[in-house]
């Protein structure tokens, strides 16, 4: 092709674009009582159009959403399930939702009705909306590189069997979580066989079982978020290459609960987190090859419950402070490495003057090894025989495991 015909098509391609760009349209549509206003004002769209919902109440049954479109909220119009079906159910790529409230979907133990949800499709924007009382709230299967941002999302007061997740996400790559509200749902978020997914700056808070579950997801990152007061705070089971880091898990407080669990995961990193006034400040089970760096563990039951088939894992410039027991393992093998880790327990001295104790740490003391075998003894916690065992440890370290220690514990909390 020469110059001058490769230009004339250049030319007609981008004025075929602009064409197609200068069609695209801006609908209105208000609530009509006997006609399906929003339904009908989709069906007759094109692609790339932008349809501005006015203020009212919409009850049209399930609204499919099967072409690229923009739907813009004025003043929060409400799309109402009735409790009976999926409110919007998004089937094309490019689709936009911002402004919108979203209630009362349908709830089934057969179907997984949402507020929304997304079959198989990619760049999909849900913004700025607010969902109520639904059963699930935002639901993706098999979707990528969608963005899911700065939404308020409340689940029904119902028991857990009945409540499904306020963002579930299920086989699906390259999404964004990005300064949502989750509460009260059965799990905030939830990842299952999802890949290269970023979760940030969320509020995950009253949620009935998890903040935040992950399944089976590999090489995704979570930092920034809130987790605070749910059933548990987050568990990351049977993944590998997760990235954890400036999160915040408070007052996740139960029998069971726990700031953070770690099931069969492998080669992650756990940096800059808080863990307050948790009952475990993070159980790991199975968990491998994982660096713990510049954590706080503040006021904890436990900070560190880890089991014996824990390995290769390495925990450096953490703070532990006022913790009931500071790190408890049901085994004598530690296959773990502390080093340079500040215990507010630590009694020791600093004679050359380097930040560093001159003695080591054992940050496992036999009334925890007591407890984990024999969990009614805990009400010695505050006995006079738990400071006799303290003194027993002392004389007879052994009782506990042996190379269970901070070689080189600091003297001054990690900045």
């Amino acid at each position: 092709m020469n110059n001058g015909l490769r230009n004339i098509c250049v030319v007609l391609f981008f004025g075929l674009l602009l064409t197609q760009t200068s069609l695209a349209r801006i609908i209105k549509v208000k609530p009509a009582s006997q006609q399906k206003a929003l339904s009908i004002a989709i069906q007759r769209a094109h692609s790339g159009d932008t349809i501005m919902v006015l203020p009212g109440c919409y009850k049209e049954g399930n609204i499919i959403i099967n072409k690229p479109l923009t739907l813009i909220g004025i003043d929060y119009p409400v799309i109402d399930g009735e409790t009976q079906v999926e409110n919007l159910s998004v089937k094309s790529n490019h689709v936009t939702l911002t402004g919108l409230k979203i209630i009362n979907s349908g709830y089934s133990n057969i179907e997984d009705f949402a507020g929304v949800r997304i079959y198989g499709d990619s760049f999909i924007l849900i913004q700025n909306n607010i969902f109520e009382n639904n059963f699930f709230g935002i639901y993706l299967t098999n979707a990528s590189y969608c963005t899911i941002r700065n939404n308020k999302i409340t689940g029904p007061e119902r028991e857990q069997n009945n409540v499904g997740n306020g963002i579930h996400l299920w086989k699906s790559t390259h999404n964004k979580i990005i300064g949502n509200t989750i509460k009260k749902h059965r799990d905030g978020i939830y990842f299952e066989f999802v890949k290269h997914g970023i979760i940030a700056n969320n509020l995950s808070e009253q949620n009935l079982r998890y903040g935040l579950h992950f399944m089976f997801s590999d090489s995704d990152d979570y930092y920034g978020n809130t987790f605070i007061n749910n059933g548990a705070g987050v568990a990351v089971m049977y993944s590998r290459n997760v990235q954890m880091v400036k999160n915040i898990f408070i007052r996740n407080w139960g029998s069971s609960a726990y700031g953070l669990l770690l099931k069969d995961i492998r080669d992650s990193k756990v940096y800059g987190n808080s863990y307050e006034k948790n009952s475990i400040g993070i159980y790991m089970d199975g968990c491998s090859r994982t660096v713990f760096f510049k954590n706080d563990f503040i006021n904890n039951g436990y900070a560190l419950k880890m089991q014996a088939s824990c390995d290769d894992n390495g925990f450096r410039f953490n703070n532990f402070k006022l913790n009931t027991f500071d790190y408890v393992t049901n085994g004598f093998t530690v296959l773990n490495q502390l080093q340079y880790n500040y215990w507010d327990k630590y009694k020791g001295f600093d004679l050359h003057n380097d930040g560093v104790g001159d003695q080591p740490f054992r940050p496992m003391n036999m009334l925890s090894g007591i407890i984990e075998e024999y969990p009614a003894t805990v009400i010695l916690i505050k006995s006079m025989m738990a400071e006799l065992l303290d003194i027993l440890e002392k004389i007879i370290p052994s009782l506990t495991p042996e190379n269970l220690m901070d070689e080189s514990p600091l003297i001054k909390p990690v900045a």
